[in-house]
């Protein structure tokens, strides 16, 4: 799959995921070499979710980034494009409130959740100022985003190493556990393309919230990016 190929259709990039929804997870365990799940641990730390809070977590897949939040408590809404996805999510975790949404047009009213979130998602969205739109229109006055997403290593030498990683090994290892594999060469080129950390703070600024800042994980390998709704 190649650099032309990257401005994909929604419904091309649902089909994708729906191809490798089965594997999804164990598939994400395996090319990050363990770190997806330290990665999940650290949102839910910037999550913050409390018993009685409304949790949007978008682009959830199969829901698994979704438990840590509603294990305190929280009302939390798994929310995703790939009707496959939410199907394997359902068949794991049916009491969750499992739903169907495109990001740049979300199914929730105005004002609804305390936190929305995002992980690995940000990139597939065809808008990505719609979506950033959108989850802060959902968001309550004084609410948060927290987004989670592949950026550049900060350490020249890693990021060429890492580059490297991800445009040659990681498609072999995808095939070996992966039924799609070409949705990884795709995932690799979308991750090569996207905008860094700044870069996306700006975005966040433009879609308008407020007091943005980002953290580095794994030296950069992923950021996560905060910002807050304006208190109303």
């Amino acid at each position: 799959m190649t650099r032309a190929q990257l401005d994909k259709q929604p419904h091309e990039v649902a089909s994708m995921f729906d191809d490798v929804a089965a594997n999804y997870d164990l598939t994400n365990d395996v090319i990050s070499l363990g770190q997806a799940r330290l990665w999940r641990k650290a949102v839910a730390r910037a999550v913050d979710a409390r018993p009685g809070q409304k949790v949007l977590d978008l682009a959830a897949g199969t829901a698994t980034s979704s438990l840590p939040f509603a294990a305190t408590g929280a009302y939390t809404v798994p929310c995703d494009f790939s009707l496959g996805m939410l199907r394997e999510g359902k068949k794991r975790h049916s009491w969750l409130p499992l739903t169907a949404g495109d990001a740049t047009r979300l199914p929730f009213r105005d004002d609804v959740f305390d936190t929305v979130t995002i992980s690995f998602g940000l990139r597939n969205v065809h808008d990505t100022d719609a979506a950033l739109r959108e989850l802060y229109r959902v968001t309550k006055p004084g609410g948060k985003v927290v987004i989670c997403e592949f950026s550049r290593p900060t350490w020249t030498p890693f990021r060429t190493v890492y580059m490297e990683y991800l445009m040659r090994a990681l498609p072999p290892v995808a095939r070996t556990v992966s039924s799609n594999p070409d949705a990884y060469v795709y995932l690799a080129e979308s991750i090569r393309e996207w905008p860094d950390q700044p870069a996306l703070a700006a975005l966040l600024r433009k879609a308008g919230w407020e007091k943005t800042a980002w953290r580095n994980l794994t030296g950069g390998v992923v950021a996560l990016h905060r910002g807050f709704k304006t208190q109303g």
